[in-house]
C-alpha cells in the first residue's frame, strides 16, 4: 500500500543563538511557523528489506544520511514490523535554503509510512524520534506556531494565529547551517554572559507578547493599545525579535540583505533570513501586497512565491 503525505516548510520568526552546550550544539530560542509551501513525500511498504530513496533532485541524498531514512527505520523498529519501504520524495522547497524541507520530509515519511501500514505510534514516541534525528523535526509534529527551545527540538505549541499573508524569496544560494554556526562562533565572540542575556531578552520578549495577545482576544482591540483587533502574529514580530544568523550571513552574501530590503520596500510588515537561509521571507496584511511584492522580486531575478501561514488545525487538516 502506498500513502502521500504533503511535506511543509517552516519559517523562523526570530531566532537566538546562546552559548555552545557541552553536547557541541548550541543553545536556541526560535519561533517556528508553519507555511502552505510543501514537498510531497509517497511511502510504500511490502516484502522484502531495506529503504530506498528515490527523488529527481540530484542534491538529495539518497543514502543513510537522509532524514527520512533514520526516522522511519526507527519508526519501523518502534511499530516492530520488518519489510521493503520505498520513499519518493517529490522536491519543491529548496535543499539547503532554511526552510527545514528536510526535516518536514522525515515527518512526512513518517506519517506517510503510518498510513502505508495502517498503524500509528503514539504521539510521545513519535516526538522521541524525530528529537533524536534532527533538532527541527519535531515542530513539524506540532505544526502552526511553535516555540522551540534547548537545540530546538524542545517545542511547545504557541496559540494558534491567524493565517497570514507571505512571500518566500528563494535566492539560488545554498547556505551550509554548520558553516552558519561556525561562523557566529568566530565572529560574534560574545562571553557566555552575554549571551546568557541575549537568551533571557528573547524569552521575555515572547512572554511579553503571549501576554499581551492574551489581553487583546479579551478585550477585542489590539495588543499593542488601538482601536481595532490586529493580527498577533504581526503583534509579534513587532517585538523586534530577529534572526542571529543574519549578522553573519549577509556580510558573506550582500545580495541577500539586498532581497530583504525589496521586501521591506515593497510593503512587509516583517521581513527575515529563515533559519540559516538563504530563504528570506515577508510577511504582509494582505494577499494582494504579498503578490505585487513576489512580481517585484521576479522581475529583478529572484524567484518568489506568494503563501501564507497555517494554522495548526489547517496543517493537520492538509495532512
Amino acid at each position: 500500500m502506498t500513502a502521500s503525505v504533503p511535506s511543509f516548510a517552516k519559517i523562523n520568526l526570530g531566532l537566538r543563538i546562546g552559548p555552545l552546550r557541552a553536547d557541541g550544539f548550541h543553545e536556541l530560542r526560535t519561533v517556528y511557523q508553519i507555511i502552505a509551501l510543501h514537498d510531497m513525500v509517497s511511502v510504500s511498504f511490502g516484502r522484502g528489506s531495506g529503504i530506498e530513496i528515490r527523488c529527481k533532485d540530484p542534491r538529495v541524498p539518497t543514502d543513510s544520511t537522509n532524514t527520512c531514512v533514520k526516522t522511519v527505520e526507527r519508526a519501523m523498529q518502534a511499530l516492530k514490523v520488518r519489510g521493503r519501504v520505498v520513499i519518493e520524495i517529490e522536491k519543491r522547497l529548496p535543499v539547503q535554503g532554511g526552510l527545514g524541507g528536510a526535516s518536514g520530509n522525515a515527518v512526512a515519511a513518517l506519517l506517510a509510512l503510518e498510513g502505508s501500514l495502517q498503524k500509528q505510534l503514539p504521539a510521545a514516541e513519535r516526538l522521541r524520534i524525530a528529537a533524536e534525528v534532527g533538532s527541527d523535526i519535531p515542530l513539524f509534529l506540532i505544526g502552526g506556531t511553535v516555540l522551540g527551545v534547548g537545540r530546538g527540538e524542545e517545542v511547545y505549541p504557541l496559540p494558534d494565529l491567524p493565517p497570514t499573508a507571505c512571500v518566500i524569496a528563494l535566492p539560488e544560494i545554498a547556505i551550509s547551517t554548520p558553516k552558519a554556526f561556525a561562523e557566529w562562533d568566530e565572529e560574534a565572540k560574545l562571553t557566555p554572559s552575554t549571551q546568557s542575556d541575549r537568551m533571557l531578552e528573547f524569552s521575555r520578549e515572547i512572554s511579553a507578547w503571549l501576554n499581551a495577545a492574551q489581553i487583546g482576544r479579551r478585550s477585542g482591540v489590539s495588543a499593542r493599545g488601538g482601536g481595532r483587533a490586529e493580527n498577533p502574529l504581526l503583534d509579534l514580530v513587532r517585538t523586534g525579535i530577529e534572526n542571529d544568523f543574519e549578522k553573519v550571513v549577509f556580510p558573506e552574501y550582500p545580495e541577500l540583505l539586498e532581497v530583504k530590503r525589496v521586501l521591506e520596500k515593497a510593503g512587509a510588515k516583517y521581513a527575515s533570513l529563515s533559519g540559516s537561509g538563504s530563504a528570506i521571507y515577508g510577511l504582509f496584511d494582505s494577499q494582494q501586497k504579498a503578490a505585487a511584492a513576489a512580481k517585484r522580486l521576479i522581475k529583478q531575478g529572484t524567484r518568489a512565491l506568494a503563501t501564507s501561514t497555517l494554522t495548526r488545525r489547517q496543517y493537520w487538516k492538509k495532512l
